[in-house]
């Protein structure tokens, strides 16, 4: 079974390699989406795959350390496209969730990424 959590946090950025008069090379921000999806069995007494505590725990601290911040300036992210953003993001948090799937990450409405660790 999966389960999934959902967060929201607003960043700015640049993207420092792509060609002159790019739109993105300038600074800009997001409101990013990112869900979270775990999968597993579902535990025989609490009959759930985690609890939805730890899941936002594990989370937290990694949104509130890209939540209203410049991610070029966050080690490892210097040149944050959202395809970097989600293999950071995934780094932080397997450790502390080994039931990780997978993760979205949406950039805006429309564009985003699926990460699934590969």
């Amino acid at each position: 079974m999966q389960i999934f959590k959902q967060f929201t946090f607003d960043s700015a950025h640049f993207l420092p390699h792509v060609p002159e008069g790019h739109k993105c090379r300038n600074m800009h921000g997001h409101t990013y989406r990112l869900v979270v999806y775990l999968e597993g069995p579902l535990h025989p007494h609490l009959q759930w795959v985690e609890d939805f505590a730890v899941v936002k725990n594990a989370i937290k601290p990694v949104v509130d350390q890209l939540d209203h911040q410049v991610m070029n300036d966050i080690p490892g992210l210097e040149n944050p496209t959202c395809e970097r953003i989600a293999v950071w993001i995934w780094e932080q948090i397997k450790p502390h969730l080994p039931q990780l799937e997978k993760i979205e990450l949406h950039e805006t409405p429309t564009s985003g990424v699926v990460y699934t660790g590969e």
